[in-house]
């Protein structure tokens, strides 16, 4: 388990050969507010109750914007280069019930199956490396959530176990992989 004192490096932006990643802003709240009442996202990550614009800047607020406060790291835009249409999140986060930073996604649905989400989370992994301590990332997903499943096979990550993040939560799989 890594200090957290260990983990807080800025990681605020950076470049794919099709896509620009960035901090979430609270401006970020129209496109935040669509990406989490997407079916896919509320199926497949969770329902995070944010239905107003004013709900979604509180979420960017409380979550990602207090991770770049706290650890210098955590979810970020995808937008695709160079027109800058935002199409998803993805980034590292720090959970309290997780040992390891763990890596997290989710992309509107007309745009996965074209390679941004591997081209996505395989750079900010690259990108991870410079994070003082951080030897391993993990990564939960829903077990039934096979597209995932397989994006993470194709990262390297290897599944360990099933996990509850709270008490009496559902089960999600556990992958890990080594930096």
């Amino acid at each position: 388990m890594t200090q957290e004192g260990q983990l807080h490096v800025a990681v605020s932006e950076f470049e794919t050969p099709r896509l620009a990643l960035r901090r979430l802003t609270e401006e970020d709240a129209p496109f935040i507010l669509g990406l989490l009442n997407e079916p896919t996202f509320i199926d497949n990550i969770a329902d995070r109750g944010v239905r107003t614009d004013e709900q979604a800047r509180a979420y960017l607020r409380d979550g990602p914007m207090a991770s770049y406060a706290r650890f210098g790291f955590g979810l970020l835009l995808v937008s695709l280069r160079p027109a800058g249409t935002p199409i998803g999140i993805c980034g590292i986060l720090k959970r309290d019930a997780l040992d390891d930073p763990d890596l997290g996604y989710a992309l509107l649905p007309s745009f996965c199956g074209s390679g941004y989400a591997h081209e996505a989370a395989s750079g900010t992994l690259d990108h991870v490396r410079v994070v003082p301590g951080v030897q391993r990332v993990s990564a939960i997903t829903k077990p039934a959530n096979a597209p995932s499943i397989r994006l993470l096979e194709k990262l390297g990550f290897r599944y360990e176990r099933l996990v509850r993040l709270t008490e009496g939560a559902e089960e999600n799989r556990l992958f890990m992989r080594d930096l």
